[in-house]
């Protein structure tokens, strides 16, 4: 039921709009609406905030569905879900949880702030610094490569249905930005603060990128931003503790990320297959050649493959959290009668088998179509362009397989 609703509402309201805003590289305010609407950018979260009070592995058919359609609005979404939301509902305080999370169901885009210049696959070499100055903490430094910056500016939709404590006028949207508080503890310095975009945060450079480029990528700056003491994610007891959210929230949203290669595979393979059985060449259509037959075979095996892979990891992930987090809400203490198991090197294998796949399935279907698939106007184009960030971001495919390597010598040496 909820793969069909959001498939409707891909093709409906998303799919008319895809061309014009990769081709402005600008995301459609209505469409961030519709998301809101739909209740797509609260799947996990509970009622009680707004949200569908639904499954991960329900988030990751969503990110599949949109995937399928414009993976710019699918990483929109799996930002969101996946980064933003899971960490509200399992490391912060009630008191923040209450605050933010109708918002972040209903109006509100949020923003996951990690990299930097001198950040990226070494992701705790982190330069932003963060001073406990009376009755504040005063963030200054820079982010980079930050999804969603851009359209976290928006000022969304009024809440409806649930309370909350703080209207949507008073509050601007949420950024979790990591920095450090004391260098010399190296990561074990490194706090995850909940900053709205009114405590002074500047939106800077938009990067011009080759694919997704409707989802915004900014370079966001602090400037002796001033940030409540009651800021810190989880409570000054989290401060040092950054790290682990990190580590454990970016296990997750590898899962995503495969959720979201998987659905541009298909979206790709879905594009050019029909046209191989209307395009005829010596008497019959191309895809009856077997050449052609065998390739899209091999195609949809290895996206069903990457697909089984990714449903698991996420299936694992829902026990490992419910058996480890610290404020999990309800809706995933359903499985804490089950063992605790590992998903790390599931995820790692989920996201780099699926954005292997996703880049292959793209590309042959731009060769399935021939010079139309070469065109921007059949948009098979745009999968392949926005394939090659599978193997980049969240943790690029060197850094995937060698978590995988890791788990591998443990296990045999």
């Amino acid at each position: 039921m909820l793969r069909e609703s959001v498939k409707r509402f891909a093709e409906d309201v998303v799919a008319p709009k895809v061309r014009e805003m990769d081709e402005n590289e600008t995301m459609d305010p209505e469409i961030i609406k519709g998301l809101f609407e739909q209740g797509l950018m609260g799947i996990e979260t509970s009622a009680d905030h707004g949200g569908a009070e639904s499954s991960f592995t329900a988030a990751v058919i969503a990110i599949e569905e949109l995937a399928k359609i414009d993976p710019s609005v699918s990483v929109m979404c799996d930002v969101h879900n996946t980064l933003v939301n899971t960490i509200f509902r399992t490391y912060a305080t009630k008191e923040q949880q209450d605050k933010y999370l109708p918002l972040l169901s209903s109006s509100k885009v949020g923003s996951f702030c990690l990299s930097e210049p001198a950040s990226g696959s070494d992701a705790f070499a982190l330069q932003t610094r963060a001073e406990k100055k009376g009755d504040h903490w005063v963030i200054n430094g820079s982010k980079m490569w930050i999804t969603n910056s851009k359209e976290a500016e928006i000022v969304g939709i009024e809440p409806k249905g649930f309370a909350c404590s703080a209207t949507t006028d008073s509050l601007a949207a949420q950024f979790l930005v990591f920095a450090t508080v004391d260098p010399s503890k190296g990561y074990k310095g490194i706090t995850c603060f909940v900053v709205e975009k009114d405590m002074g945060i500047e939106i800077a450079k938009k990067e011009q990128k080759l694919g997704i480029r409707a989802s915004s990528t900014c370079t966001l700056n602090f400037d002796d931003v001033k940030v409540p003491l009651e800021n810190v994610l989880g409570g000054e007891e989290m401060v040092g503790k950054g790290y682990k959210v990190a580590i454990e929230i970016l296990n997750e949203g590898r899962i995503g990320i495969a959720g979201q290669m998987i659905g541009l595979a298909q979206g790709a393979f879905d594009k050019a297959v029909p046209y191989t059985y209307q395009r005829k060449q010596f008497g019959k259509a191309i895809g009856e050649f077997q050449g052609m037959a065998f390739q899209m075979a091999h195609i949809a095996t290895e996206i069903e493959a990457a697909r089984l892979l990714t449903y698991n990891a996420a299936r694992l992930w829902v026990i490992s959290l419910s058996n480890h987090a610290p404020n999990i809400d309800p809706v995933h203490q359903l499985s804490r009668k089950e063992e605790g198991k590992p998903f790390t090197k599931e995820a790692a294998m989920a996201k780099y088998y699926a954005s292997v796949v996703a880049q292959k399935a793209a590309g042959s279907a731009i060769e399935w179509a021939g010079g139309v698939g070469f065109t921007r106007e059949t948009g098979i184009e745009k999968f392949w362009r926005d394939s090659k960030i599978g193997a980049i971001y969240e943790g690029t495919s060197n850094i995937q397989l060698n978590t995988i390597a890791k788990f591998l010598q443990k296990q045999y040496s």
